[in-house]
């Protein structure tokens, strides 16, 4: 083989050292069976550390390798540390939920860990090819974990519901792609980029563009491909789901952003208007429908769908400003719900799980710190200042103003005020209603520590933002050169 033609492995590292994780892991599974699940699962979470590095230590320009279909830069490193640190989480907050219910499977941290590896190539695709390959390697493990309860009748059916509608936006995606391939004549990035620049976009491709963005606005549970969030997110067992609501969100609306800023960028005004659209309804939705809601997983359901028009109000803007305020963002989302669902899983009572709102009666008399907790990260994914919520949101709605998207952004602030609703009413629930029996205690060293610091982070984010602002400007303008 030439050596002209091999490609540079350097900037795969990560995801290279990722896959051969993997397969070390489940070799080691295989071997010593369900036994080996906790050092398997602690195996993995050193292993997103280790990338974590690599990613790092990592190129800080852009670089291309894999013939053009893989791209490092700073805008995949932040989205990667996001994911990374969102999956390490995942796991840890597990470990404790699958030893209770008996489902200490050395599977589930493996498929954790390739799920994660597609969710690294899907922010670093160059090119509509590797980014549907790391699409379905992150969906395939996403469809398993999600009905990994087996004797569950709710995780199963929740599976099945996330498996045939997956399959379905998979396939509008590749076929929109292969639309655009069929009369651009090329699926790279920077081709398709340099073509459309040039004229006027052939009708084909603008039609393809539309079902790329259906393909994506499913994978990130925006209205109105939205159908299978909530079922999904109260069927699938509670860990999974706090694995659902951070990183691969992360990941797809990362994807999201690069496909449209990069190949489409000169389709602004084609594409500007259906994201506009679905952040309307993704926002309207997700603060009307979690009202009546009396599972705080399914609430949590309708509260992911509606940040998730919340960051795409940013993609809508169309500029490095508000870029870098989805980039902040996604990075206080993932410490609220991190956070939110760190809660939710010390819902125990009598040896089994609870979600009812109603449940979580009285918590403020029972135990203080965890109502404490809780009422944090509620106010904050309101948007109720000084908390980092609010700092996501004023970052995203100045970016629309200043983009001139006045109306977009009223909506969205009126779709706040809106939520904000049934975030207080569970403060409410927690400290004015009478005492509900007392969740089992107590919390653990793990579970307390991923509460403290995600706390302290959200509730102290506004004394030193300085380093995330910095991260997020530096990462944003690596999609405008």
């Amino acid at each position: 083989m030439s050596p002209a033609i091999v490609p540079d492995l350097a900037p795969a590292l990560p995801e290279i050292f990722l896959a051969i994780v993997a397969m070390a892991l489940l070799m080691l599974g295989a071997f010593r069976g369900n036994g080996a699940t906790m050092s398997v699962s602690w195996l993995g979470v050193i292993s997103f550390v280790v990338a974590g590095f690599l990613v790092v230590m990592g190129p800080d320009k852009a670089t291309l390798t894999f013939a053009g279909m893989f791209v490092v830069d700073p805008f995949s490193n932040f989205l990667k540390i996001l994911i990374l640190l969102g999956s390490g989480l995942a796991i840890i907050m597990s470990l404790g939920y699958l030893r209770r219910e008996g489902m200490e499977r050395f599977e589930f941290p493996i498929l954790i860990v390739l799920a994660t590896l597609g969710m690294l190539m899907m922010v670093s695709a160059s090119d509509l090819i590797s980014l549907y390959v790391g699409l379905e390697l992150q969906s395939l493990s996403l469809y398993i974990v999600a009905a990994f309860k087996r004797d569950s009748q709710r995780s199963s059916e929740a599976g099945l519901k996330y498996f045939v509608l997956g399959a379905l936006s998979s396939g509008i995606l590749l076929y929109g792609a292969s639309l655009i391939y069929g009369f651009a004549g090329s699926t790279n990035f920077a081709d398709l980029g340099r073509l459309l620049s040039q004229g006027e976009a052939p009708l084909g491709v603008v039609v393809g563009l539309v079902f790329v963005l259906a393909g994506l606005a499913f994978k990130v549970s925006a209205v109105p491909f939205h159908m299978w969030t909530p079922d999904v997110y109260e069927g699938a067992p509670t860990p999974i789901t706090a694995f659902f609501a951070v990183a691969p969100k992360i990941a797809a609306i990362g994807l999201f952003l690069r496909t449209m800023l990069d190949p489409f960028a000169a389709l602004v005004h084609d594409w500007q208007q259906i994201v506009v659209l679905v952040s309307v309804l993704s926002m309207v939705l997700g603060a009307f429908a979690a009202i009546g809601q009396s599972n705080i997983k399914r609430l949590m359901a309708y509260s992911s769908i509606g940040h998730m028009g919340y960051a795409l109000v940013g993609l809508a803007a169309g500029t490095p400003e508000g870029l870098r305020g989805v980039l902040i963002y996604l990075t206080i989302y993932l410490a609220m719900n991190v956070g939110a669902f760190a809660v939710i899983l010390n819902m125990r009572r009598d040896g089994t799980m609870v979600e009812d709102i109603d449940d979580l009666a009285g918590l403020a008399r029972n135990n203080p710190l965890l109502a404490l907790a809780m009422a944090i990260f509620l106010f904050s994914l309101a948007g109720i200042p000084p908390l980092a919520g609010f700092f996501g949101k004023f970052y995203i709605f100045m970016a629309a103003l200043n983009a001139g998207l006045y109306a977009l952004a009223v909506i969205g602030v009126l779709a706040s005020v809106v939520g904000a609703y049934y975030y207080v009413r569970i403060v409410k629930i927690m400290y004015f209603d009478d005492p509900a029996e007392p969740f089992e205690g107590p919390l653990g060293a793990a579970m307390g520590t991923i509460l403290t610091l995600s706390g302290a982070f959200t509730l102290l984010f506004f004394v030193y933002p300085v380093p995330l602002l910095t991260g997020a400007q530096t990462a944003a303008q690596a999609l405008f050169p």
